[in-house]
């Protein structure tokens, strides 16, 4: 293939999802009615938090701002997904794509330490609850959001300038329904070894590390509970980390899949639908975990659904 430097490249192409005209009507409903059960889910989260003075919490404090990530991370993906379903080009510019890694990259990232910051929590809450309040103070929560938000931020800044170096060839077709930092790397002509190294070496550490904080916290958790005497208690415990334990296994469980899926497949669709999973549908399920499985907030979001009729 014939090089092209960078500059020269003005788009890439994405993956159709389909030729089949009905099948398109079918996917833009369904994709677009995601995009809206998304939005309006973790909104509707976010508003009861902010409304419910039960919820000032560390917990739901946490669980707003991740609330906050998945609306990003829906609203990053879904809108390009849906004009280029009725679409005839498949195209993204350039400067689109970039930006679109980026915020992708950002978001899942943060959602990411989001989970740790929210198993530090219940590590606390249930290991050592007399210093809880102590612990979890307004400050540390404050100072471990925009940790995570700033190193979210300088990761996705750094693989994104990274691919800004490369050249590229005149083969422009993304294997995917969006602009993903690994496929495009696999696009370039020039050498990706930096590239690919710091890739496999964040992706160790801001995945590594949170995930073995989280099973860190879960087994003293465990631990923890086990040495209970009273069934009610122990009862109360598990169901604090209930759903944000499915929260936690939604998410890993679907990026785990999408890395077997490209790893065993050949097919670059199945790949595709699998990237869907994780980015796609995990923002969905997310409020629908928290508002059926918690008591607190199914609480806070009836009231706040009375007051909006009640306006109404």
């Amino acid at each position: 293939m014939e090089p092209r430097n960078q500059t020269d490249v003005s788009e890439f192409f994405l993956m159709r999802l389909t030729e089949d005209p009905e099948l398109k009507i079918t996917f833009f409903k369904l994709f677009l009615s995601m995009y809206l059960v998304t939005v309006l889910g973790n909104l509707l989260i976010i508003l009861a938090v902010i409304s419910d003075p039960h919820l000032h919490t560390p917990m739901y404090y946490f669980l707003s701002h991740l609330s906050f990530t998945d609306i990003c991370l829906s609203t990053t993906m879904i809108p390009k997904i849906l004009v280029n379903i009725q679409a005839q080009s498949q195209s993204i510019t350039f400067t689109g794509c970039i930006t679109q890694i980026c915020f992708v990259l950002t978001f899942v990232c943060w959602e990411n330490f989001l989970l740790l910051v929210m198993a530090y929590d219940r590590y606390v809450a249930i290991c050592h609850p007399l210093k809880y309040t102590v612990i979890m103070n307004p400050c540390l929560c404050v100072q471990l959001i925009l940790l995570s938000l700033f190193i979210s931020i300088a990761d996705a800044l750094l693989h994104s300038l990274m691919v800004l170096r490369l050249s590229f060839c005149t083969d422009l077709e993304i294997p995917l329904f969006f602009c993903e930092v690994v496929q495009v790397i696999k696009l370039a002509c020039s050498d990706t070894l930096i590239n690919n190294i710091l890739i496999y070496f964040v992706a160790s550490l801001f995945a590594g590390v949170p995930l073995f904080g989280i099973l860190f916290s879960y087994i003293q958790i465990v631990s923890s509970i086990l040495k209970m005497s009273s069934s009610g208690r122990k009862y109360k415990a598990f169901s604090t980390c209930g759903s944000h334990l499915s929260v936690v296994t939604l998410f890993y469980g679907t990026a785990f899949g999408v890395y077997i899926s490209s790893a065993v497949t050949d097919s670059s669709r199945k790949t595709a639908v699998a990237s869907l999973m994780y980015t796609v549908v995990t923002p969905v399920m997310n409020p629908f975990i928290y508002s059926l499985r918690n008591r607190d907030m199914k609480g806070a979001l009836r009231k706040l659904i009375g007051r909006v009729h009640s306006v109404l």
